[in-house]
């Protein structure tokens, strides 16, 4: 999947300013943060919520305020991808090569892949491009690009499933 321009994402979402279009991605690329650092570090989902929310979301970078992020959409994904992880994690493993175990992939491709997954089932108000092209952006920024065409057919299987 080509990466959407905004004025197809504008088309596919006409009701999002540009801006708040911007604030769903800092969210999503946040809320991958968050899955990987509570994967590793053995954190719960409140106490990390909190900490991107007091104290990640207000930070700058050499004196330069970051994007905003959308806050509630963040905690969203976090809570909705630790709520769901076991049918979400299934649905990922159904993607994988055969005798391949989720264990298997990068910390950060399963926490990629888990906010998008729930981001497809969960949110059918979002077209299933724009939650596509966000997640493969993302993982373009982590990996090669044959992780993120691996994003890219997982992530599309899974919105044929969920959504038809």
């Amino acid at each position: 999947m080509a990466h959407l321009a905004e004025a197809e994402k504008q088309r596919a979402e006409p009701d999002l300013t540009s801006r708040q279009r911007r604030a769903r991605t800092v969210a999503r690329l946040a809320a991958v943060q968050a899955l990987y650092q509570m994967e590793l570090g053995g954190q719960g989902v409140d106490t990390v919520v909190d900490e991107f929310r007091n104290h990640r979301f207000d930070a700058d970078m050499d004196g330069e305020p970051l994007a905003e992020a959308d806050e509630e959409w963040f905690a969203q994904i976090v809570h909705g991808v630790v709520a769901g992880q076991k049918a979400i994690d299934t649905a990922v493993v159904t993607r994988l090569a055969s005798g391949w175990r989720i264990e298997r992939l990068d910390a950060t491709l399963r926490a990629l892949l888990r906010a998008g997954v729930w981001e497809l089932r969960e949110k059918p108000d979002v077209p299933r491009e724009i939650v596509i092209d966000e997640y493969v952006e993302l993982a373009k920024a982590f990996f090669d690009a044959a992780e993120a065409k691996f994003v890219n057919a997982a992530l599309d299987g899974v919105a044929r499933d969920a959504r038809g």
